[in-house]
């Protein structure tokens, strides 16, 4: 569809921007639409293009006979070159118009930018185009500064001073907040800095007493803490003092040495059935137990990833559950690709063990 100010196409594009299918869309603030302008141009040179690329292959099939000497040939080519180029510059100077969601835009729903007549020399693609132009009006952005978030910081968070970071990603791509260019990316770096110059604070897990299970206040944190979940959230930096643990008073100064030293005294005691650690070698760590399904993806993240700093680390699985008989095939085989896609196929093994009726 070429682009008109006609009410019936801004409706429908900002309907599809709002609606995949009959559910509401999630993200619609990361979908921006591109149009060309009114008129047959764009046509009529793509046609005039693949009318000289038929007449070039039929020509070099020896469909058109051999009477073309080199020179008719030679101007065929030249002919389809200068086609070619008139057509590629010809969807530049077409797709100038955009449309992106903004809910403050009445009543489609749309804000529209005119790129203006494009050039191919002038950007690498037009997608790279569109993209100057979100940054040029200050609707795309590569950083998010603290400032920014403690503005927008959402009222129903205000009180308790903790925005979970499922919803503050998705701030970001549902139009409340300004775009990024690479949301996931962007956020994990920018907390991680956050956190550690003081600004906010990073917490996971929320306890019944309304504190949180793990809290990072300017300190380094590892990018990998930084988990898109439900109960990992970004705190303010109020809220995160007044959970820092009270210092207490200050010790009393140590009293003078003397001259008489100090009777040696016993080494400390290893609880029962502890070895004490020993202050060189290699030490070997196990990890042994039932991990609910609820934080497999959690595990993933934080645990794992601290394991690689050994030698020698090896993870082995083992896993069976119960499913439908007819059902089974078809996920055996979903399993199997799925470790293929892995590069694991080989290593791990899936096996369907027989199946019984009630009774047996």
């Amino acid at each position: 569809s070429e682009w008109s100010d006609d009410a019936g196409l801004l409706a429908r594009i900002g309907e599809w921007t709002r609606i995949r299918g009959k559910s509401p869309r999630l993200y619609p603030g990361s979908l921006v639409w591109c149009a060309r302008q009114p008129g047959n141009g764009l046509r009529e040179k793509v046609e005039l293009m693949l009318a000289w690329q038929r007449v070039a292959k039929e020509l070099a099939d020896g469909v058109l006979g051999a009477e073309f000497g080199r020179a008719e040939r030679d101007e065929v080519r030249s002919r389809l070159s200068a086609a070619k180029e008139a057509a590629a510059e010809e969807v530049w100077a077409s797709y100038r118009f955009v449309a992106l969601h903004d809910s403050e835009q009445t009543p489609h729903g749309l804000k529209i930018i005119d790129l203006g007549a494009g050039h191919s020399s002038a950007s690498d693609t037009l997608a790279g185009r569109v993209i100057a132009a979100l940054k040029a009006e200050a609707l795309l952005n590569e950083s998010v500064g603290a400032g920014y978030l403690e503005r927008h910081w959402p009222p129903a968070f205000k009180e308790s001073g903790a925005w979970p970071l499922t919803s503050l990603r998705q701030s970001f791509l549902d139009g409340s907040l300004t775009r990024l260019s690479d949301p996931d990316a962007v956020l994990r770096r920018q907390i991680v800095d956050f956190v550690g110059r003081g600004d906010f604070a990073l917490a996971s897990g929320v306890g019944t007493d309304g504190g949180f299970e793990r809290l990072w206040h300017a300190e380094a944190i590892a990018p990998e803490e930084v988990a898109f979940e439900q109960n990992v959230l970004l705190v303010t930096k109020a809220r995160a003092e007044r959970l820092a643990p009270n210092p207490g008073p200050e010790p009393e100064p140590a009293a003078p040495a003397t001259a008489t030293a100090p009777a040696p005294s016993e080494p400390p005691s290893s609880p029962p059935g502890t070895a004490a650690p020993s202050a060189s070698g290699v030490a070997t760590i196990r990890l042994n137990g039932t991990i609910p399904p609820e934080v497999w993806n959690r595990f993933g993240t934080k645990v794992l990833p601290k394991l690689r700093s050994g030698s020698d680390l090896q993870v082995d699985v083992d896993v069976s559950f119960g499913l439908d008989a007819k059902a089974a095939v078809t996920t055996v085989a979903d399993l199997r690709q799925a470790l293929d896609d892995l590069e694991i196929g080989a290593s791990v093994a899936v096996e369907q063990i027989s199946a019984h009726g009630d009774g047996d």
